[in-house]
């Protein structure tokens, strides 16, 4: 899939979020990468560029006091190469961004790890 048609998918994603929480994404840029680079990988202990599909780096809204303010807008990563890696159409692509979009979303919103894997674990349990 070439980079434009890969983008487009990530900006329909976030534009089909509802409302709610697509205003509250401030101070949010969201990138589209080949890969992850060696010193995020390095940072995760990470070891090959295929295991990350997307990051969230940035202050999470949840730890955000009265003082924030003047700081670079967080950011979220996906990456292209693996996440056609790991599927096998245009529609399990699709399918696939929009799950890391929302997932690297959650992470901007607050939640770990953990939580968000259970809500995607409960989520296909519910469209099985």
């Amino acid at each position: 899939m070439n980079r434009e048609r890969f983008n487009e998918l990530v900006f329909r994603t976030i534009e089909k979020l509802p409302t709610e929480f697509r205003d509250k994404l401030e101070n949010v840029d969201i990138v589209v990468e080949d890969m992850a680079s060696a010193s995020q990988l390095n940072k995760l202990r990470i070891r090959h560029y295929s295991q990350l599909l997307g990051l969230y780096e940035g202050v999470p809204q949840t730890r955000r006091g009265v003082r924030y303010g003047m700081v670079l807008p967080d950011r979220i990563f996906i990456f292209q190469r693996p996440i056609e890696a790991a599927c096998h159409s245009d529609e399990e692509t699709k399918r696939k961004i929009a799950e890391v979009v929302q997932h690297e979303i959650a992470h901007h919103f607050g939640n770990d790890e953990k939580t968000i894997r259970q809500i995607e674990r409960d989520r296909r349990k519910k469209q099985q």
